[in-house]
């Protein structure tokens, strides 16, 4: 497990507020929460307006979830960000109720009565009984190894090899990237004198050189920038779109809702591998809550769920700074995000490439520490499976061709669309079927 002399700042340690305010926005830079709803977006053919309305809108959902989890509800350093989970989904609700004007109030209907429902997992203390049953430190473990190992295609994919633009350009960028944040970690780790700065500030710096990078080589898209307006209020809410309630829409987000959790569980169970720390029966069921309120609070804002982001485990990694202080000011960041367009505008066209270079390092570390947890446990020949075959089914369904997920039915779809749901249920269901020798001798002993 991780130790805590590995962490430059624990959870409850006081960071000065420009250095809360510079590590805040660093996690900010390094979570490109701008992809999915600008993904939904093209899905949903919507105009620019609409667009712009769903940026900004997933901006202040995530910025005021992550301040309702890391003071209020978990009380534990999370930031919260919409999940690619629910996009398909989503789109098919709208486009079924023939399209944005009447299909978005189905939507925010269904994502209401799904947020109610976690609020009253947690309220009931369901889930942590459901948790404290179901996942021991073993399927824990590797629940958080493919969580990583899950990310890491999309990091290279998603935004190296498929990226837009050449794709020579692409790897020299993403490479440029990476190597700076290298280097910043081993300043850090060589010269003890510069290491909390070299080593807090070191994906801010990665991101920051390439950028000058991408600028250099005419891949930054400067113009988007320029022709942005500096504010405006969110304009696609609740408020312009209301609310109505679907049957099917209800159903089909319930099960969503239910994968989600599963993925938020993995996550959760990563940032407690990092900060070394044991979440108690009451930080599972206020984190539910917490999760149901952002939730909750997204819907009415117009936008899709926005849940416990995993690369922030994999980014304390590397910094060392797990404070609370930190994760408030990002999700004051993600606040002003909301409302002020031009930087919006700013950090959705750094290049995919330039994240896709420190993005891929913190998929590494987040599966590194699930193996961590797992390394520290007495693992028996019945474990091996346990471990082994969420992992295979994780890369399996990366590398499943699309073609073949479209052919599935609509449930399965869901499923197949998200790894570390899958992997999470089968490391369940393995341990629970499995059978555990040791405890049979024992319990043959005593009789």
């Amino acid at each position: 497990m991780e130790n805590k002399s590995n962490l430059l700042v624990g959870p409850d340690d006081k960071v000065g507020i420009v250095e809360s305010g510079f590590l805040g926005l660093q996690h900010v830079l390094a979570m490109d929460i701008y992809v999915p709803p600008i993904i939904l977006a093209g899905m949903m053919s919507m105009g620019l307006s609409d667009q712009m309305g769903l940026l900004q809108s997933t901006f202040l959902a995530a910025g005021i979830g992550t301040i309702l989890q890391t003071y209020f509800f978990m009380k534990m350093p999370v930031s919260q960000g919409p999940s690619f989970v629910p996009l398909g989904a989503a789109a098919g609700v709208v486009l079924a109720s023939g399209g944005i004007n009447n299909g978005m109030g189905n939507l925010v209907g269904a994502l209401l009565v799904g947020s109610i429902i976690l609020i009253i997992m947690g309220t009931t203390g369901i889930f942590q009984k459901i948790i404290s049953k179901l996942v021991p430190a073993l399927v824990g473990g590797t629940i958080i190894t493919c969580v990583g190992l899950s990310l890491i295609p999309s990091a290279l994919n998603d935004n190296i090899f498929k990226a837009s633009g050449n794709i020579n350009n692409n790897i020299i960028l993403a490479s440029i990237t990476a190597l700076t944040l290298l280097v910043a970690v081993g300043i850090s780790m060589r010269f003890p004198n510069v290491r909390r700065f070299f080593r807090t500030g070191s994906i801010i710096l990665a991101l920051a050189v390439g950028t000058i990078a991408s600028t250099m080589m005419g891949i930054f898209d400067w113009e988007t920038v320029s022709k942005a307006a500096w504010f405006s209020l969110p304009q696609r809410t609740v408020f312009h779109y209301g609310i109505h309630f679907s049957a099917s829409a209800i159903i089909t987000f319930i099960i969503i809702y239910a994968v989600i959790t599963t993925e938020t569980t993995g996550t959760w169970f990563a940032m407690g591998a990092v900060t070394n720390h044991k979440i108690s029966k009451k930080q599972w069921n206020m984190g539910i809550i917490g999760e149901g309120f952002s939730c909750l609070i997204a819907s009415l804002l117009g936008t899709t769920p926005v849940t416990g982001y995993s690369t922030n485990a994999g980014i304390i990694s590397i910094t060392g700074v797990a404070s609370k202080r930190v994760f408030l000011f990002a999700g004051v960041w993600f606040t002003i995000l909301g409302f002020f367009s031009k930087l919006s505008a700013f950090l959705a066209a750094i290049p995919a490439p330039v994240i896709g270079g420190v993005f891929a390092i913190i998929c590494v570390t987040i599966m590194l520490n699930g193996l961590n947890v797992i390394r520290s446990l007495h693992t028996t020949d019945r474990d091996i499976y346990i471990i082994g075959l969420p992992i295979i089914l994780t890369l399996a369904l990366v590398l499943l061709p699309q073609s073949v997920v479209k052919q599935a039915p609509q449930l399965l779809q869901y499923l197949l669309g998200s790894p570390i749901a899958i992997a999470a249920v089968s490391a369940i269901l393995l341990n629970l079927l499995m059978p555990n020798v040791k405890e049979a001798i024992s319990k043959t002993e005593a009789a």
